[in-house]
């Protein structure tokens, strides 16, 4: 089977998934009050952390176009697979799918192309796309690979504990979850993803406390972790990523564990030293 794996610019590839052919990022852009940046492989983190920082607007993000999706499906794969932020999250899910009715339109359907929708973001579209490379190189018909791999995303649980709130809450991705504001008061709250949508799940004072109790929340709801691959993306703060592996790990033990660095789209809502868990 030839195959390509086409996700957005928050499927966050460590530096060794990046050099893998298979894989292939369209990057949304990035928006600090005039400045725009692309969240390519040009994207540097420390550099665009600062931009927020100094910034009097919340970092913006845009989705890309259809046609640069259909210009990524111009590729010499049989099979596409595009994997993207969950639809309750960002508009490039509509685009990669109006990007495929496009290129179908004129090529045909010379190749096959499905787009999936992660219904998560980061660690999360990173566990659904390597479910697809395994699926993939156990050489398995394309509509199986689907089947599977919506099947393991539908599986998956998404946590994240952050520093702050606020570029979710400016940017209007807590619709529906009551705002939840206690900075002062150094009260983190322990977040997670519903089928797509943000939700917050419990409360705890410090950051420390508030992933530990993150990782018993995702012990308890994870069930048999033993043939589940643990994702745990952090923006630019590696040592709580270890810290957050070792105390899953003290009590659950997983086939496999990544840990990666956010890209653009994830930095500008983890925000500095967010920490986001799926398995």
């Amino acid at each position: 089977m030839t195959y390509k794996i086409i996700g957005d610019s928050c499927l966050d590839l460590t530096e060794e998934l990046k050099k893998d052919a298979h894989f292939q990022m369209v990057p949304l852009t990035l928006q600090v009050d005039d400045v725009q940046v692309i969240d390519d492989e040009t994207f540097d983190q420390k550099s665009f952390l600062g931009l927020v920082k100094s910034g009097k607007e919340c970092p913006k993000t845009a989705c890309p176009s259809p046609e640069k999706f259909k210009e990524a499906f111009e590729c010499e794969a049989d099979n596409v697979f595009v994997i993207t932020l969950s639809s309750h999250l960002s508009g490039t899910y509509n685009a990669a799918v109006l990007a495929k009715e496009l290129y179908e339109e004129e090529h045909g359907k010379d190749k096959n192309i499905a787009v999936i929708d992660s219904l998560s973001a980061s660690s999360g579209e990173l566990n659904v796309a390597l479910t697809i490379r395994e699926l993939c190189e156990q050489d398995l018909p394309f509509e199986e690979v689907v089947k599977q791999a919506e099947s393991y995303r539908d599986s998956m649980e998404t946590f994240f504990v952050l520093e702050s709130l606020d570029f979710l809450r400016k940017n209007g991705r807590l619709t529906g979850l009551q705002a939840f504001f206690a900075t002062t008061l150094n009260i983190k709250p322990i977040m997670a993803g519903d089928k797509g949508v943000i939700v917050k799940l419990e409360q705890a004072r410090g950051m420390n406390k508030a992933l530990s109790r993150m990782a018993d929340i995702a012990i308890a709801r994870g069930g048999d972790t033993k043939d589940k691959r643990l994702i745990i993306a952090h923006c630019n703060n590696r040592e709580r990523a270890e810290q957050v592996k070792e105390l899953l790990c003290r009590n659950a033990s997983f086939r496999e564990t990544v840990i990666t660095d956010t890209a653009g789209v994830a930095t500008v809502y983890a925000g500095d030293g967010g920490v986001i868990v799926t398995l």
